[in-house]
């Protein structure tokens, strides 16, 4: 086994089975039919890309870069895996790896604007400076950013249905009562990102619905209602009686039966 400073930066084999994953991957989902092709191109031509890795205790070792390579490696059977070793404190590691999943077209929209988000938690940047990292725009990543405001629920269907970024976007638009009706609307009536701006413009333009204002008189019906019930029930020779006490946020309505001796 090489040493950390004999295989600084150089190319080495390691077991695979020495490798942890990222604590700071921020990817959930990998495509199981993608892994398996890339595991049959490893066993037919090798992995023409090592991984990165940092030793993290005596011949143990943490993925920086590379899980997709590592998974389908695994998937290949592999026993040992080409990697490069390199000297990186946990906060160095963290952004490398955050660094090289954002630059990857294969995160979805939720995973991306979560690793923005992390990069920043973690290296205590700002959006311009994460901007710059990336090499987007701070508007790009502020927008993406936004992204996180949506509930774990909705991500989940945004992604099964295949909706993209700027669907995600016009939702946003929308008071967030209103979210998940919009989203349904627009998975139900497979809607392009034309037709769910022209959605949302259509909800936010609808006059609010008014509140009602009969809530007190409907109330006072249905103590009379009650308090007639139990005129009946003294009338039967039940001892009965109902208080009521209008409270700040509420009434009171209390019902007394005595029990007979």
């Amino acid at each position: 086994m090489l040493s950390m400073k004999r295989a600084e930066g150089r190319l080495t084999s390691l077991p695979i089975d020495s490798i942890a994953p990222s604590r700071h991957q921020t990817r959930r989902v990998f495509d199981r039919e993608s892994l398996l092709e890339l595991a049959d191109s490893i066993r037919k031509h090798g992995l023409l890309q090592p991984v990165s890795v940092r030793e993290i205790g005596r011949g143990n070792y943490e993925l920086i870069a590379g899980e997709r390579r590592l998974r389908a490696c695994l998937i290949a059977g592999l026993k040992s895996i080409p990697a490069i070793i390199i000297d990186r404190d946990d906060r160095e590691s963290s952004a490398l790896t955050l660094i090289e999943n954002l630059q990857r077209s294969d995160l979805n929209l939720f995973e991306e604007a979560e690793g923005i988000a992390q990069l920043i938690r973690e290296r205590g940047i700002t959006q311009e400076e994460a901007a710059s990292v990336i090499g987007k725009a701070q508007s790009t990543v502020a927008n993406k950013l936004r992204l996180l405001r949506l509930p774990e629920e909705l991500r989940g269907a945004i992604i099964a249905s295949g909706l993209t970024e700027r669907h995600a976007r016009a939702l946003l638009r929308l008071p967030e009562e209103q979210w998940s009706d919009a989203l349904h609307r627009m998975i139900t009536g497979g809607m392009n990102v034309k037709e769910s701006e022209r959605l949302v413009e259509h909800m936010l333009a609808a006059p609010p619905k008014p509140r009602r204002k009969g809530i007190v008189k409907d109330v006072r019906l249905f103590f009379n209602t009650v308090d007639r019930a139990i005129g009946m029930m003294r009338e039967a020779g039940v001892a009965a009686k109902m208080r009521v006490e209008e409270l700040p946020d509420c009434y009171a309505c209390t019902i007394r039966i005595e029990k007979r001796v």
